[in-house]
């Protein structure tokens, strides 16, 4: 028996030997070449990538064409299935690998119809222009890699079949990205539910005034509903609030039809949670001058805010050919950087939250319903269908329809939510993006070339959609910052906050304003630009979906000091974790809350509290009572009237920030009262609630040892891949949880929804740059993971930790420091060479 035994073990111990052997042998075989010769076809010479220590490749190629050839192939060494997933989720064809819980993602951007928009764009590319001709050996680089190098693990695991990249997939890719912007899928009807079914007393809180003069301005400590109509260039919604009281609404919508918008919302959250295709959300930049820094010259400064994921949304590469150089940030599919710096210019970027998209309710012909209302005539509405492939599962045949303005929305999740019958309300999507010539690769391909002020500007204006602020810095002193967007005329009166009416005209459109009418600064004499998503200064009401003021006054504050800015202070400032938001929230409820508290162990975290200085660090408990406290009020307050899907809604939008600080500062509010009751709830009885549920659920979730509530312990970022969403493969691709300091809108915004607890971080700093052009060379960045999507690859999660920290590494320029850093140098050559 003992013989036996032993013999068994032994035989194991060579099976597991051998199991491990082949696993080492099979991930060995997928790793990324970063050294030696490889031969590629289309080369005119030979192409030198040196690998610094962070497996950032600097490229040095003798012509454009060789240079852009060798970036598709290196990219596509490390991010080949990012590359396969960001096409597959833009043309919607994600079900035909990940199943049927993918389906519902491709019935949403089958329905956007980004794939014939991007092969209708595709096929009017005109091959000799610059852009394309680097596009087209971009692509050829991509591709010859995926035929001739390893094929990821993850089309092993997945059964992807390869197929060749296309100008198509980057153009869709590009619609996904525009559309990530949007927020007007999430806020549109939500507003419209409470303004048709709860009345105009409901929108108060949602501050609706526009400020013409912008959030930055002297008196912006003023209360923002202090009377918010005043102003001659208020933005609509002040006439809608006056309008909606003596009229009922044209949108008479059933459940059905509110229920089918906010799933449009859902699955695109969805989609980023199992793809790992990050959706772009925020950010922070500015640009300061040289009489305001220690190097006497500008200092560029960006982190922009897009939904983490593994891998990493940026990859790193510094270009160099004759006549052209760029250490540049580029994401799947696209040649040209969108983040970029060299010795003599750099630029960064923000979202500029313009709302161009519009929700329209149709008007339908009750005598012919394929027919819709447009410009005083009925028109048949297209029709197109639909096959969507599903592993494992029959295809799907969906039928879309369009109007003049677009597709209608509600036709896409008819199966899905159960109803078989038609929607009571079409309801159709106008945007900007498919509406406008929106020259995108040609934008940025001159931006990466825009060494004086007025290439950047002209760059800048070529860019249509989604809209984009530009911080643009040089080494000659100029700064400046330009939005970027096509900005549509709508009707007068007409407020594009809520799914707009089309029996009234509401979705005509009177063209676009001009891009030297867009908000912009050259050279301010107050010595710097900022962007922070914030509502501009404009002469025009711009309706947007603008994030809360506090983030970018709390920039704008800490700037306008008499300070001379280094790299080593815009660290600090790039790492801020506070605002006044949260001593907003709290100075009207810390007296109730004194009146309601009475025993000892809450009065200790009512003190914790009431002492807080509001910077969201992870040693600090009361970062954890105020955010679950804010969740808390906002349901207690609105989830009765709102319904959990329309509050679940409410939640992913920008809107409820606003809207809960002015909400506390009202007491009247008719949010306050819990629909259903005999009694009438007031102001006091709401957070009563709100504070013991808080300290319920955070006992529930974080232990009854109140001590151990601490920010880091509730607040943490973990980098999902894909097939992380599957045990136990989390274990293997997935890298986190990290305790993150910041939070939802404080200048380090690592941010997540407003609550529950825990706050698993979803967005926050893509990178953080800092360029100060008195030695561009000296650059400062982070990667929140690491620059490899190549599992097991040394580069995969080298930096994550760091970020976490709030470290920078170098980002190198100069042929010394890129010598001196070569850690290791791959060679392209043609064959025969």
């Amino acid at each position: 028996m003992k013989r036996f035994l032993k013999i068994t073990g032994y035989g194991l111990c060579v099976l597991i030997i051998g199991l491990a052997a082949g696993g080492f042998w099979y991930g060995s075989s997928k790793q990324v070449v970063r050294t030696g010769v490889q031969t590629i076809t289309g080369l005119r010479d030979a192409v030198t990538i040196q690998y610094d220590e962070r497996g950032v490749p600097h490229i040095r190629a003798q012509n454009e064409d060789d240079l852009y050839r060798a970036l598709g192939y290196v990219h596509a060494q490390d991010r080949l299935f990012q590359m396969e997933i960001a096409r597959r989720l833009a043309l919607g064809e994600l079900a035909d690998v990940l199943g049927p819980k993918l389906a519902d993602t491709d019935r949403l951007f089958r329905t956007l119809g980004l794939r014939d928009f991007a092969q209708t764009k595709a096929a009017q590319l005109d091959p000799s222009d610059p852009a394309n001709r680097a596009l087209k050996a971009y692509l050829d680089g991509v591709n010859q890699f995926q035929a001739t190098g390893p094929t990821p693990m993850e089309f092993d695991l997945l059964g992807i079949p390869k197929r060749p990249f296309t100008a198509q997939d980057t153009l869709a890719i590009s619609g996904y990205l525009a559309y990530s912007f949007a927020a007007a899928f999430k806020t549109e009807p939500v507003m419209t539910q409470i303004r048709d079914q709860l009345g105009s007393a409901y929108l108060t809180i949602f501050d609706p005034s526009w400020k013409s003069t912008g959030v930055l301005t002297a008196h912006h400590t003023a209360h923002p509903l202090s009377n918010p109509l005043s102003n001659p260039l208020r933005h609509s919604l002040g006439h809608s609030l006056g309008h909606s009281l003596g009229q009922s609404f044209a949108i008479q919508s059933r459940a059905t039809d509110y229920a089918a918008a906010y799933r449009f919302a859902e699955v695109s959250d969805e989609a980023v949670a199992l793809t790992g295709v990050p959706a772009f959300e925020g950010s922070n930049a500015w640009a300061i001058s040289g009489r305001k820094t220690a190097s006497g010259k500008p200092l560029l400064a960006g982190d922009p805010h897009i939904g983490f994921s593994a891998p990493a949304v940026w990859y790193e590469a510094h270009l160099k050919s004759p006549g052209f150089e760029i250490y540049g940030h580029f994401q799947a599919l696209n040649p040209f950087a969108l983040l970029g710096h060299n010795s003599a210019f750099g630029w960064s970027l923000t979202m500029f939250q313009n709302d161009d998209i519009d929700m329209v309710a149709e008007k339908i012909n009750p005598a012919n319903p394929q027919q819709a209302w447009q410009q005083g005539a009925w028109k048949t509405m297209g029709v197109r269908t639909e096959v969507i492939k599903v592993k494992g599962a029959p295809d799907i045949q969906l039928s879309i329809r369009s109007t003049h303005n677009g597709p209608i929305i509600n036709d896409a999740f008819k199966d899905s939510l159960g109803t078989e019958t038609a929607f009571n309300q079409p309801i159709s999507l106008w945007w900007t993006f498919m509406q406008t010539e929106n020259p995108l690769l040609q934008a940025f391909y001159e931006l990466n070339r825009a060494n004086s002020r007025d290439k950047a500007r002209s760059a800048a204006a070529k860019i249509h959609a989604p809209g984009l602020n530009i911080v643009w810095a040089n080494t000659q002193g100029d700064i400046a910052w330009w939005a970027a967007a096509k900005l549509p005329i709508r009707p007068a009166l007409t407020d594009p906050t809520f799914i707009l009416d089309a029996s009234k005209g509401e979705d005509a459109k009177q063209g676009f304003y001009a891009f030297n009418n867009n908000p912009q600064e050259e050279n301010p004499s107050r010595g710097y630009v900022v962007s922070a998503n914030h509502q501009p200064a404009s002469a025009l009401p711009i309706p947007g979906y603008y994030n809360l003021p506090d983030r970018a006054r709390r920039l704008n504050t800490l700037l306008a000091k008499d300070t001379r800015w280094d790299a080593a202070q815009t660290q600090t400032l790039q790492k801020e974790v506070r605002t006044d938001y949260a001593h907003d929230v709290l100075k009207p409820l810390l007296p109730l809350l004194n009146t309601i508290v009475t025993d000892e162990a809450s009065q200790l975290r009512l003190r914790e509290l009431a002492q807080w200085d509001g910077a969201f660090t992870v040693e600090s408990r009361a970062a954890t009572l105020f955010s679950q406290l804010l969740y808390e009020i906002a349901y207690a307050a609105m989830a009765d009237e709102l319904g959990e899907q329309a509050f679940k809604s409410m939640l992913r939008t920008r809107t409820l920030d606003a809207a809960l600080r002015n909400l506390v500062m009202q007491p009247d509010s008719p949010w306050w009262d819990i629909q259903g009751t005999p009694a009438k709830e007031v102001r006091a009885d709401i957070i009563k609630k709100a504070w013991e549920a808080t300290l319920t659920h955070l006992t529930r979730v974080l232990g009854a040892d109140a001590s151990q509530w601490t920010w880091g312990k509730a607040h943490t970022l973990t980098h999902n891949h894909p097939l992380g969403q599957q045990k136990p493969l989390d274990k293997i691709f997935n890298t986190g949880p990290f305790a993150m300091d910041g939070a939802r809108e404080v200048p380090n915004n690592q941010s997540s929804n407003i609550g529950p607890a825990p706050w698993l971080v979803t967005s926050g700093p893509s990178t953080r740059r800092i360029i100060d052009f008195g030695e561009a060379a000296a650059a400062l960045g982070i990667n929140p993971l690491g620059q490899s999507g190549v599992r097991f690859d040394a580069h995969y999660a080298d930096q994550a930790e760091r970020y976490a920290k709030g470290q920078y590494v170098p980002q190198h320029l100069s042929e010394s420091d890129v010598a001196t850093h070569t850690a290791s140098t791959l060679t392209l050559r043609p064959p025969n060479r």
